[in-house]
């Protein structure tokens, strides 16, 4: 029997006797498959916060907050859920599962960090009595596209094993950090001080550029997964000479 995962209730082990000690091992397998299905689930909740931000800033939709806000309190539930179980999982497992349930940890912990960065973009776009320039709001669409993008990449790297999502999400995040730049730049030039709302147009940039790194943090999880080995260890290549 399967660990039902968050929401649900988990049955009770029963005496380790010959009859029930398969059970125990199949429930055992059942519950760590679980705990890395969930960690998948993660990655689209977050996925769909970014799409419904995207949809926040151009149309102000009502039910656009509301879904990003389901979504930051869904993946709380889940790194919880992950971070209780996970302790006594990886004692019953190998050195290799015990690295993908650790992956599953660090994923959901970035994924739930992703989730509070969008909630920040959404409650700062709903906070504003004035309309975010037109300008504004073409480059954080742009931003929150690029996130969304990174994060279905991310997602179907994990699921295939397939080291080029993680190469193409790490591209990815330059673009965003332009981006963000970019308005920083531009924001601060234009005397910032003198027009308040800069500022909150700068700190949805912000938020939505440390979501791309958050989503890069994935990517490199996904690199060390496939490789055994972390990115940010990787030698360096020498210059020819």
């Amino acid at each position: 029997m399967e660990d039902p995962g968050p929401g649900g209730t988990a049955a009770p082990m029963t005496g380790q006797n010959p009859e029930t000690t398969g059970r125990a091992v199949k429930k055992s397998a059942g519950s760590l498959d679980q705990l890395s299905r969930t960690a998948l689930k993660a990655f689209l909740i977050a996925r769909d916060a970014a799409f419904n931000v995207k949809d926040l800033l151009t149309h102000s939709s009502r039910m656009a907050f509301l879904a990003i806000k389901e979504c930051e309190q869904e993946l709380d539930v889940i790194e919880r859920y992950i971070d209780d179980r996970l302790p006594a999982a990886i004692t019953r497992v190998n050195e290799v599962r015990a690295r993908q349930l650790l992956t599953s940890l660090k994923c959901t912990t970035n994924l739930e960090r992703i989730g509070d960065l969008m909630m920040s973009v959404a409650h700062r776009v709903q906070s504003r009595t004035a309309k975010i320039p037109a300008a504004d709001v073409r480059q954080l669409v742009e931003m929150s596209s690029a996130v969304r993008e990174m994060l279905d990449l991310v997602y179907r790297g994990f699921v295939t094993l397939d080291l080029e999502c993680a190469r193409k999400v790490l591209q990815m995040d330059k673009d965003i950090d332009r981006i963000c730049h970019g308005m920083f730049q531009k924001h601060l030039t234009e005397h910032a001080s003198e027009n308040p709302s800069s500022f909150d147009v700068l700190l949805m940039a912000q938020a939505l550029e440390r979501a791309g790194d958050h989503t890069t943090n994935l990517a490199e999880d996904l690199y060390s997964l496939i490789e055994g080995r972390s990115l940010r260890h990787a030698p360096k290549k020498r210059a020819a000479t």
